[in-house]
Order: structure tokens, then sequence, then C-alpha cells
């Protein structure tokens, strides 16, 4: 069995002694205790572990530890609000005590002041819902109260470019790692009794396609949900939009980059993505035939323009339209080497004056007011570097289509 197999069912063990014999207790001391040289042993190996729970399943770093298919404990740790477990290697036995204490009052369903104080006090171990850091008492408090977080992507972001990564060099598709991507975005955007859209703000242009992927996901799973589908059609059509570029993996980045005019051969090249995406999601998955839709519809306009196959004569799956819509609203919003990106009232004002030749029209009125009732939050994962070249061209749908 694995290091961090053993480690997890260290960490069970240990929490059902706890339950059952009290504080001093010696068969409680030596579960904590084995458990703790476990940690140390994993920690000897790996300087940052990290463990996500989804679905019931347990995912160490981007693995799915496939040990522990039945382990009942990963349920329990999502149901107490705990999703992502993190350590660093200076970790004590007394930051050990106080986690696995917090733990166990969180399974009770007794945490209290004490519990919040207790989780965050200065430590080497950190754990809560995915997605997110807390770094206060006061956000302590905020978890526990569903009220305001701050918010930390990057774990996220990462992820999508190793997803990207694998799909170029592997030629292999990880969906466990997508589907974790899109259940931590949706959980980012019910922290809040207002919509709350975490949008990712670019650190360097050549990580658009990466932070775009996870823009159109979170605002393709919140329009979902505000048209009104359930829980799974919303994470499906999330995923839908963190995969709907797929297809640019393969191509060029001083093409994807490039700040002034395409030429026709370069323009050509952008213009297969959406089929490389479609190909690629249909070849690696089975289960994945509406992303690929997607992916290969998300540049067809509604009037008939558009590409592949401008001219086709019927009209996209209505997914497609959903991530259209978010596709070009971000593309408009991102900053670019060619021209800075617009407040987003401005993105929507582009997009409404196109409605029922670019985009369907009922779903440009519904999703300017998702937009206008909701709380835009834009993160940046770094300063963003904007091209010093004057006169820039201004935004328009035409440039946003080339580069979405």
């Amino acid at each position: 069995m694995s290091g961090p197999a053993r480690l997890l069912l260290a960490f069970s063990q240990a929490l059902s002694s706890m339950r059952f014999y009290a504080e001093g207790h010696p068969a409680r001391e030596r579960a904590i205790q084995a458990a703790f040289e476990e940690m140390l042993a994993l920690l000897n190996d790996d300087p940052a572990p990290r463990f996500t729970f989804v679905e019931g399943e347990a995912v160490y770093h981007r693995h799915l530890l496939r040990e522990l298919k039945d382990w009942e404990w990963a349920s329990r740790f999502e149901s107490i609000g705990v999703q992502r477990i993190e350590f660093d290697r200076n970790v004590t036995i007394e930051e050990f005590d106080r986690f696995l204490a917090d733990m166990l009052d969180r399974l009770n369903g007794s945490a209290d002041w004490n519990t919040v104080g207790r989780q965050f006090a200065p430590t080497s171990i950190r754990y809560g819902a995915v997605g997110f850091r807390a770094g206060s008492t006061a956000s302590a408090a905020a978890e526990l109260n569903g009220s305001r977080m701050s918010l930390s992507l990057e774990t996220e972001i990462e992820t999508v470019e190793w997803i990207h990564g694998e799909v170029r060099d592997q030629h292999a598709l990880p969906m466990l790692e997508a589907e974790v991507v899109v259940r931590s975005l949706a959980i980012a955007i019910h922290q809040e009794s207002q919509i709350v859209l975490p949008l990712l703000r670019l650190k360097e242009f050549d990580q658009y396609t990466t932070t775009h992927s996870c823009n159109v996901a979170v605002l393709a799973t919140a329009f979902a949900e505000f048209l009104g589908f359930d829980e799974s059609t919303a994470r499906s059509l999330g995923v839908c939009g963190l995969l709907h570029d797929i297809g640019k993996v393969w191509i060029p980045r001083d093409i994807l980059n490039k700040p002034g005019r395409l030429t026709p051969v370069e323009r050509g090249v952008i213009e297969q993505h959406p089929i490389e995406g479609a190909r690629i999601l249909i070849e690696r998955e089975q289960c994945l035939d509406l992303a690929a839709i997607v992916s290969f519809e998300h540049h067809r306009w509604v009037d008939g323009r558009g590409y592949p196959n401008a001219g086709h004569g019927h009209g996209c799956h209505h997914a497609s339209n959903i991530v259209q819509v978010c596709d070009v609203f971000d593309a408009l919003c991102t900053d670019r080497p060619y021209r800075p990106g617009m407040p987003p009232d401005l993105a929507l004002a582009e997009i409404e004056a196109e409605r029922g030749s670019h985009f369907d029209p009922e779903l440009v009125d519904t999703f300017g007011r998702m937009i206008r009732g909701s709380l835009l939050r834009f993160t940046p994962i770094a300063e963003s570097r904007r091209a010093a070249s004057p006169g820039r061209p201004p935004a328009d749908l035409a440039s946003a289509e080339a580069f979405t």
C-alpha cells in the first residue's frame, strides 16, 4: 500500500480511537502517534502533501488513490466541509493533535468557537473547502457561517495546466482531475448568499488558455444553475466550459500569443482548434460526447456564420450556445497582447449588440441578468503584464473570436 493511503487509513484509525477512548488512554495515544509517524514518513518523500476528497474518492495531488476505492471516510470528510488537507514539513505533534481534535468535533457536530480558534492558530496543517484559504480567526468564523472567504484558485490553475500538458505530451485526458476542478469552482460560486463569480486575472499572456478555461467553467456552471438546470447538469456544462478550448494544446504559442494581426495561414491554424478539441475528447473519453459537441460548435454563430463549417444549415446544441456566451464574455474582459480587457458592463454591451446574430437572444438576456446580479470577483494570480506597444486596436467580437 502506498504511503498516502497508509496515512489516510492511520487518520481514520486515530479518529475512531478518539471516539471510543478518553484522552490519555493508551490505545488512543498509540493510534495518534502511529498516524503522526505515518505523516512524518510521507513528509520525508513529499515536502507538501495534498489530499482532496471529492464524490467519495480520495485524491493525492492529482492521482486517485485506488487502494481506498471503498474508503468511507472520504465522504465523511466531505460532509463536514473538509475537502482538502495540506501539510508542511515542519508540522509538530501539537499541531497534529489540534487538527485531529477539530476533525473529531466536526464529525460529532460539536464545532464551536474554541474549535475555530484551534484550527486557525498558527499551523502547518491547512484544511477546508477546495479552492479556498483562510487567513484569520475571522475568516474561520466566516467559513462556519457560510460567509465570505478569500479566494485562492492557484491550485486549480496548476491542475488545468497539468491537464493540458497531459493531453499534449501523453495523449491522455485526466477526467477525474477535470471534474475535481469543476467541483472546486462550483464551491467557490456558492460561498455567499449572492452568486459569486471568481474570475482569474492573467499572470502572463501565455497562461491565457488555462485561466480562460477556468473562467469559462465558472461562468458556464453558474449560468446553467441560473437557467434552472440541476446540479449534475450544471457540473457537466462546467466540464464543457473547462474543456472547450482543449484543441489549443496543439497550437504553437507564438500564434496564440501573437500581438498583431494573424496571417491567413495562422488564422487557419487557430480555426482548427474546435475540430482538434472534439477529436481529442471523443478519442479519450466515451462519456464526453456533450463536451466534444461544445468544443466543435463554440465558434459557430446562431446566424450560420463562424467556424468550422460556416453555413452548415442547422442550429447548434443548446449547451454550445450557453458556453459560447460565457466564452466571449471572458475573452472580452481579459487583457490580451493586442488590447486591454473591457470592464464587464462594456463586455455585456458588446454581447447584447450581437443578440440574434452571434448569440441566442434569450440566453443573452438571461446571462445579462445573471452578471448584473452577481458579485464579480476578479482575482489576480500575479501582476498582469500588458504589451507596451501604442495604438492597440480596440476590443471587438471579431478579435475576441479569433483568440478565445
